[in-house]
């Protein structure tokens, strides 16, 4: 795949204060005490019952730490946060105007680096462009980049890669490559009634070694004692329509999951994530079926 970049819709909080990396650290599933400056993690705000309440990208900046979640959980992830804060020394805001360049692709880091943004060596470490942090982010089939920040400096880095021939595609398209990494969407693929090791968040975005974090009881359960009832997958449509998310999935005559996100273009190959039965094996074909229509397709593992 070429290199291209988009704006997908994404929030950012600041944590801020004398307290803030210790607060974080007592509420996030991800050990952050190791993290340094120009570090950052995946990690989740989980509810007290274990199930998500917001997923994102944790970045050290100084002393202060940035949140990355998807569109529209910025106010959620500010009020959970603010709503645990008793006697501490912690400011959380949502910067007004802040926005979220995300460049994919073959070779994304290599044209963002010759455009002039450079780019961290390690997954998750971030560095300054203009007011902007640029983060390497892990994705399958190849790392990309984000650059987080004030619209003003994210827009120069726009500039700066569109001059380099790197084209802006719309959020059509970013979706379909989005659904083709198996990189679940908030709000779409996840919400607040996901255990995490249903859609494998637990792998990059869980310490099971820290001390005590807010949800970690039922999320340590499942991995030392047990399994969930469904993990999310790749469906591709081998024969038969495009699928709308809302799928039913069955195997044979049983109902064994639901379509959550569908690549909707006709201009590109169809695709779907959907959760499944954690009986149903990869490879295992399916039937998707909704009002008007139905398709075969093929379970698979997301892509890691």
């Amino acid at each position: 795949m070429s290199v291209v970049m988009a704006r997908p819709p994404r929030d950012v909080v600041v944590v801020t204060g004398g307290d803030a990396l210790p607060y974080l650290q007592s509420l996030l599933s991800q050990d952050l005490d190791p993290l340094g400056d120009g570090q950052g993690a995946h990690t989740l705000l989980l509810t007290p019952q274990g199930k998500l309440d917001v997923d994102c990208t944790y970045l050290r900046v100084g002393d202060d730490s940035w949140l990355i979640c998807d569109g529209g959980f910025g106010s959620q992830l500010a009020s959970s946060l603010t709503r645990f804060k008793i006697r501490v020394d912690v400011g959380v805001d949502q910067p007004e105007g802040w926005s979220v360049l995300a460049v994919r692709g073959d070779g994304a880091i290599e044209r963002a680096r010759a455009a002039g943004v450079e780019v961290p060596d390690a997954a998750h470490e971030h560095t300054l462009f203009d007011h902007a942090r640029v983060v390497r982010v892990p994705w399958p089939g190849g790392d990309g980049v984000d650059v987080v920040g004030p619209a003003a400096s994210v827009d120069a880095a726009e500039a700066a890669l569109r001059a380099t021939s790197v084209e802006r595609v719309g959020d059509e398209v970013y979706e379909a490559l989005r659904i083709g990494a198996g990189v679940p969407r908030q709000g779409v693929d996840t919400g607040d009634k996901t255990i995490p090791q249903e859609a494998f968040l637990e792998i990059d975005a869980v310490s099971f070694s820290k001390g005590c974090f807010l949800g970690q009881e039922l999320v340590c359960r499942i991995d030392t004692r047990g399994h969930v009832n469904r993990y999310l997958r790749v469906l591709r449509p081998i024969e038969g329509g495009r699928p709308p998310r809302g799928s039913e999935i069955l195997a044979g005559d049983k109902a064994v999951g639901t379509v959550t996100s569908t690549v909707e273009s006709e201009e590109l190959p169809a695709l779907a994530l959907g959760y499944v039965r954690h009986e149903i094996d990869p490879r295992a074909e399916v039937l998707l079926r909704w009002d008007g229509g139905e398709a075969k397709a093929v379970v698979e593992l997301l892509p890691s």
